[in-house]
């Protein structure tokens, strides 16, 4: 297994993302191939860190895949020279009831796969202080390795010099100490940061993140402490749910898992990319039309307005499937009402209708049990996925897709629809639950 190292940090808001993408685009600058992870259900990151890194990313989620799935996906590393994963939330921070193959948290990954943390410690208001929260990371799990930590948000010479002090007397390995730098913020939304394609510079950003970190950490000697995890199994990716399938791919229609077109793509499928927001159609020999997660609030006006997208749409649903996620899911339906309260009418394949003003947010891990088929999926099958959106359900004729609970085992209201050959879902769909115990 390629050698790596688990980039965490002991809450979110610590700067490990900006970590991340500097070192990524930096260890790509000394001439090495770099393959990035995600830890977790977040599926806006890896965009960025293919931005940085040139490589497609991947996420691992111990709560939503089983061991198997995990070390398919680890594979994906393959001639890399080293792997950084990026942790989610705080370094242990997971559900409280076990999934898959965990309860999800990036110590978890970090402990299965063998790399070693840097903490990313954001050090502001504190000086020697910060080497005690270090050091009960660092011992919290005593058999979890640990390379060091990288202190963010330093405002001084003298500051640094008390920090490292700290750490120091902790026996604690400083691995960079970065300054306080207001202007190396990447832009956020309510959903966390905007997506990488909407980044007005996101090259020139990622440049000055390299020049940063190479500035005030030892790049080349925070790469000898990556280690060699364990071996994995090659193993299957998951299949495809047909055969040649119309991908919506724009600004709009965005959040797809990589593993999932991975494996359609292994397996064989044709994944026909097409952008509603341009009023194109879908593939008109394509067995399936699927609809990822995305933004259709931002982009609801432009939607309503894509005619030619529309009635190819309500075409290909007369005789063959339409599948839609999240933001996919509120596109077939009848209307979604926008934060000002204005409603734009949707493709109509399904009665729901969703509204923005009246927000609420709706966010976690989910089990689904299908009470009917969905596209790739039988009646009774068993899915994990993840839920994260703002929007309220106004109206939801159709019959439920799926008895759907969260992480914790408790009902979850947003069952998903099924009309004829249209289907959705607001949860994002990240792999089968086929039963295997832990």
């Amino acid at each position: 297994m390629t050698q790596g190292l688990m980039i965490s940090a002991p809450a979110s808001g610590t700067g490990k993302t900006t970590v991340m993408l500097g070192l990524l685009r930096a260890l790509r600058d000394r001439g090495l191939r770099v393959q990035p992870f995600k830890s977790g259900p977040d599926y806006i990151d890896p965009a960025f860190h293919r931005a940085a890194s040139g490589r497609e990313a991947y996420n691992l989620d111990s709560w939503a895949m089983t061991p198997d799935l995990m070390d398919a996906i680890a594979a994906q590393a393959g001639d890399a020279d080293i792997v950084l994963a990026e942790g989610s939330m705080g370094l242990f921070d997971g559900v409280a009831k076990p999934g898959a193959a965990g309860h999800g948290s990036s110590a978890e990954l970090a402990q299965r796969m063998g790399w070693p943390v840097v903490l990313v410690v954001d050090v502001s208001g504190q000086a020697q202080s910060a080497a005690a929260v270090a050091l009960g990371f660092a011992r919290y799990w005593p058999d979890l390795p640990f390379a060091g930590v990288i202190v963010n948000r330093v405002a001084s010479p003298r500051h640094e010099r008390l920090v490292r002090l700290g750490m120091e007397a902790a026996g604690l390995r400083v691995l960079g100490a970065l300054p306080r730098r207001g202007d190396l913020v990447l832009p956020e939304r309510h959903l966390g940061l905007v997506q990488a394609v909407e980044h007005p510079d996101l090259e020139r950003a990622i440049c000055d993140y390299a020049g940063f970190l190479r500035d005030h950490v030892d790049v080349d000697a925070l790469a000898e402490y990556a280690r060699s995890g364990r071996a994995v199994r090659q193993g299957m990716l998951p299949p495809p749910p047909a055969q040649r399938i119309a991908l919506a791919r724009d600004a709009a229609f965005s959040f797809t898992y990589p593993h999932l077109l991975e494996g359609w793509r292994r397996a064989g499928a044709q994944v026909l990319p097409f952008s509603p927001l341009a009023d194109d159609v879908p593939d008109p020999d394509a067995d399936l039309v699927w609809l990822p997660g995305g933004y259709p609030e931002l982009h609801a006006g432009q939607l309503a307005a894509a005619g030619r997208f529309r009635e190819a749409l309500r075409a290909h649903a007369r005789t063959r499937p339409v599948h839609g996620e999240c933001g996919g899911y509120m596109a077939l339906g009848a209307g979604l009402i926008d934060k000002q309260g204005t409603r734009h009418e949707m493709a109509g394949l399904l009665g729901l209708v969703t509204s923005y003003a009246q927000r609420k947010m709706h966010l976690g891990y989910r089990r689904a049990e299908l009470v009917q088929a969905m596209p790739g999926f039988a009646q009774g099958a068993a899915l994990r996925g993840h839920e994260f959106h703002y929007s309220t359900i106004v109206a939801q004729p159709d019959a439920p897709l799926a008895d759907v609970r969260d992480a914790q085992g408790d009902v979850v209201a947003e069952t998903g629809s099924r009309k004829g050959h249209v289907s959705g879902t607001f949860f994002h769909l990240i792999a089968e639950d086929r039963g295997e115990v832990l």
